[in-house]
């Protein structure tokens, strides 16, 4: 037992111990304003201090239980969480998570994980889903945001949805928040693709999200507010998954609660003040960047593989350049988002001081 809740802890010092919370802080403002949970950044943030991917995921996974927690309340107190939608997707996401915790564990390897080459396979495997999925996710986002942009519109494309809802797959079911009605088969099959990959990277929301917007054709704020609501099970039920697997480092876990319980509240009142065609633009940059962080490291696992024949004297230079693009996406696009958060609310100030004026006028005439 003790082995398995310490064994695969790395050496964290006061600079490592900032650095997660700065990741918590980056990863609960993309959350709340992504709805994503943020791990997209955290999960390969924390594989390029040192921590084992697996490792990242399930620590990352059971951080994701308190935090979608609380950004769902904030997303429901502005009306836009479906509780019926989301919970309609959680058995189906369950099953992907446990799918994903097996497959994790197995490709880690059954000697405690301590050699490069076992953690090496599960990196590289956590690695590879994170490129290929996000990719084909920010290049969507991007196409899409950019296409609405020039015609005028700021709503995202119901292609998709609109093909789907002409086809006959009853049963139906209609969620009165999301204003949408949806074949249950649908919805079963996105909460498992969604439980997959959360299970797997620690990124449940960019299946969870897309799928609400473009195959259900949800809101964007209530596909953000719905999958944060979702993202509180699926935490639960992949901590206790990865837990049992020896794979949750608590402290880790604690940390990323330190930084993202503050991050969340600003990203999720975020959502109500920007654009929807900004916040599509700024989510499909921020995850190109976090892939080709991804996409750098990857040499570096092939080598470990010996699948590669490289000097390993490179790795540090593969990992830094990997932790710094990563690092420069975070920033950079949390620093856009507080700006458009700070802007509107000080337009709103204003608009509010000018209310109250133009109310006194008369009054002291």
């Amino acid at each position: 037992m003790v082995e398995l809740l310490f064994g695969r802890f790395i050496e964290l010092n006061l600079f490592v111990a900032i650095q997660v919370i700065v990741l918590g802080f980056i990863g609960g403002i993309l959350s709340g304003f992504i709805g994503s949970g943020g791990a997209f950044f955290m999960t390969p943030g924390m594989m390029n201090l040192g921590v084992p991917g697996v490792v990242a995921v399930g620590s990352n996974i059971t951080h994701k239980f308190g935090k979608a927690m609380m950004g769902s309340r904030k997303h429901g107190e502005y009306g836009n969480v479906d509780k019926r939608l989301a919970l309609s997707m959680v058995a189906t996401s369950f099953i992907g998570i446990r799918l994903a915790v097996m497959i994790n564990s197995a490709l880690f390897g059954e000697s405690g994980g301590h050699g490069e080459g076992d953690t090496a396979a599960s990196n590289l495997y956590i690695s590879m889903v994170f490129i290929l999925i996000l990719s084909l996710v920010a290049i969507s986002m991007l196409r899409d945001a950019l296409k609405s942009d020039e015609e005028g519109g700021g709503g995202p494309s119901m292609k998709i949805a609109n093909f789907i809802a002409k086809l006959n797959l009853p049963p139906y079911v209609n969620f009165k928040v999301a204003n949408v009605r949806v074949s249950l088969w649908v919805v079963l099959i996105c909460g498992l693709a969604t439980g997959y990959l959360a299970g797997t990277i620690g990124v449940g929301g960019f299946i969870g999200v897309p799928s609400m917007i473009y195959i259900f054709g949800v809101p964007t704020a209530v596909a953000a507010g719905s999958e944060l609501y979702l993202a509180m099970f699926m935490g639960a039920w992949g901590a206790l998954n990865y837990a049992f697997e020896g794979f949750v480092d608590l402290r880790l876990t604690m940390l990323l609660y330190l930084g993202s319980l503050l991050g969340v509240y600003l990203g999720a009142y975020g959502v109500k003040v920007v654009k929807e065609v900004m916040i599509r633009v700024v989510t499909g940059l921020i995850i190109l960047l976090c892939v080709l962080s991804r996409a750098v490291a990857v040499p570096m696992y092939l080598r470990q593989l010996e699948w590669l024949s490289m000097n390993p004297d490179w790795d540090k230079y593969f990992n830094g350049a990997s932790k710094g693009l990563l690092f420069f996406a975070g920033i950079s696009g949390t620093l856009l988002i507080l700006y458009h958060v700070i802007k509107a609310y000080r337009q709103r100030r204003r608009i509010r001081t000018t209310l109250i004026e133009a109310e006194t006028i008369p009054e002291a005439a």
